[in-house]
């Protein structure tokens, strides 16, 4: 199975620096981009500022704004949109995807309306059988990528045909790509550490120390290994990339969204002051810790950080209360 041309739907840091990669391994490949401006910089400067600054991109990546034109004959995309919008998104470009297409998910979330994961939502609005959809996900931050730091990724799909072939397409000189085919514990491990990388921000925010951040980062692991297993993850997937290696980096790394993003409530910003400075931007973790602990809620899976977290962004605790909170739990046994 080949790949041949295929399409990045979303022109963001993370769909741009896939689009990237895709081209570096030798595809050709068409971008959508929402905005005209970022589609004309792509097509005329071979570069995309607003999003992945200093970045040259290949002239293999062509952009446009029309999905028919990104979608036009193609059978294999990528769907680099934000998890609260993929659903939306997929419906209006449905009638241009190929029905033998294989769909890849870069989003890392769940659905707040359906507590579903994305390769659910994409099922669900298209039909595709299960075989047809994979996802893409690890300690994957965008701008090393795009600065092609040497990294590693996952590609899970239970049809090991298409995981081999998106294995090939991805794999360069600086992206290592893994398969695997549980999708259920890739997903879960890419979503939930969202959540913790908040944490971690948080306290690092408020002064506390690595210490304090590998406590976070540890029991974050546990609480995400308990749900995954939960919904029938292979618990190899999260001791692996898609989960701690994904944690870890997020957590860590200043290029974290959803650590910096945690780092700001920590120093007493409200979340509107901490969406104002992130350029407007809200945090992944923001808006699905709510979903992922109804998720949890579901399973009667405790996930006491990620409860903390939700109460902090959403009922008004403060940074320091959810610290004291946790640390303030009964003891037992790890």
């Amino acid at each position: 199975m080949t790949l041949g041309t295929a399409a990045v739907m979303g022109a963001g840091a993370w769909g741009t620096a896939m689009a990237k990669v895709l081209a570096d391994a030798g595809g050709d490949v068409r971008l959508w981009a929402r905005s005209p401006a970022v589609a004309e910089e792509i097509n005329t400067a071979h570069s995309n500022d607003r999003y992945l600054r200093g970045i040259a991109l290949p002239t293999g990546i062509r952009a446009t704004t029309d999905p028919a034109v990104a979608l036009d004959g193609v059978t294999t995309v990528l769907l680099g949109v934000p998890s609260q919008t993929l659903r939306t998104n997929l419906e209006a470009w449905r009638p241009h995807i190929a029905p033998d297409a294989t769909l890849v998910s870069l989003a890392k979330g769940i659905e707040l309306s359906t507590c579903m994961r994305m390769s659910q939502v994409i099922i669900a609005v298209t039909g595709f059988d299960a075989g047809q959809i994979a996802v893409v996900s690890g300690p994957n931050l965008a701008d090393e990528i795009a600065d092609e730091q040497p990294a590693a990724t996952v590609v899970a799909c239970p049809d090991s045909g298409r995981a081999v072939a998106l294995q090939r397409a991805l794999a360069t000189g600086y992206l290592r790509p893994y398969t695997n085919s549980d999708v259920v514990g890739t997903e879960i491990g890419g979503a939930c550490k969202n959540v913790i990388a908040l944490a971690c921000g948080m306290a690092a925010g408020v002064g506390l120390g690595e210490n304090t951040a590998a406590a976070i980062i540890t029991r974050g692991l546990a609480e995400i290994m308990r749900l995954g297993i939960a919904l029938g993850a292979n618990i190899t997937t999260l001791a692996g990339l898609a989960g701690v290696g994904d944690l870890v980096a997020t957590c860590t790394s200043a290029h974290s969204r959803n650590r910096s993003f945690g780092e700001r409530l920590g120093r007493g910003d409200t979340l509107a002051e901490a969406e104002s400075a992130g350029h407007g931007h809200v945090a992944e973790g923001v808006t699905s810790c709510s979903a992922i602990l109804a998720l949890a809620s579901s399973y009667d899976v405790e996930m006491p950080l990620t409860e903390a977290v939700y109460r902090v962004c959403h009922r008004g605790l403060s940074v320091d209360e959810a610290i004291v909170l946790l640390l303030g739990r009964s003891t037992k046994p790890e």
